[in-house]
């Protein structure tokens, strides 16, 4: 008998779901996998091998030669390339770019899926990305789409680039946004879109608290208990 639960969470960029799901995990005592942190090693792997990220053939070339990993220390998730730790290095807006670029292409998905699926083997496991209950974990014990506004997820992108430093206009983020869920939602391989048997969650007016008590909600009426 498998007591082990999964619970997938799939949404845009900036709707929260690293943050939130980090925090559910630990209040489940369950591994935490951030899948988009190892799209983002992928893409900066590409970039440093000065690979045409919107060259899907050259980007496919390389999808299973990059030695993506990940490791957990100190309770925290930490993603590496070949051993080297790059868990800081993935988060500027060049790597975001060059992730939602080559993310797209299927022979990437089609490996890391493949990565993350040995990962969560045999785990309590919380998952997100955006392709987790419609192609990691189909069969996931639940299922959260969680999303907001793109003018709200905007507005937090701004603030978090602020406290680090790197200020960028408002529309310029906006539009980045923008941009992104379209390739997200109009990519051939592993679309974004919600699993069909997945709840939605709009953060546009929750904190953190409201957010992650939203979905301890949901993890019990789904029968996770901890």
């Amino acid at each position: 008998m498998n007591d082990t639960f999964s619970i997938a969470i799939d949404g845009p960029a900036g709707a929260g779901k690293s943050t939130v799901a980090k925090a559910l995990s630990r209040a489940l005592d369950a591994m935490y996998l951030d899948t988009g942190a190892m799209y983002r090693a992928f893409g900066l792997a590409m970039l440093r091998m000065g690979v045409d990220i919107h060259d899907a053939a050259a980007v496919a070339a390389h999808a299973e030669k990059i030695d993506v990993s990940v490791d957990y220390v100190d309770g925290g998730q930490r993603i590496y390339i070949a051993g080297e730790d790059v868990t800081d290095a993935i988060r500027s807006p060049e790597v975001s770019e060059a992730a939602s670029a080559t993310s797209a292409v299927p022979e990437v998905r089609v490996h890391m899926v493949a990565l993350q699926r040995r990962i969560a083997a045999g785990h309590d496991v919380v998952m997100d990305g955006r392709d987790i209950g419609t192609a990691v974990l189909p069969n996931a014990t639940l299922k959260v789409f969680l999303t907001a506004s793109a003018e709200e997820r905007a507005r937090r992108r701004c603030k978090e680039l602020e406290e680090k430093g790197a200020p960028q206009p408002y529309e310029q983020v906006l539009s980045e946004i923008e941009a992104r869920d379209y390739r997200d939602t109009h990519r051939a391989a592993s679309p974004l879109r919600p699993a069909e048997d997945a709840v939605t969650v709009d953060t546009s007016d929750l904190d953190l608290e409201g957010a992650v008590q939203a979905l301890m909600d949901l993890a019990r009426q789904a029968g996770i208990r901890r």
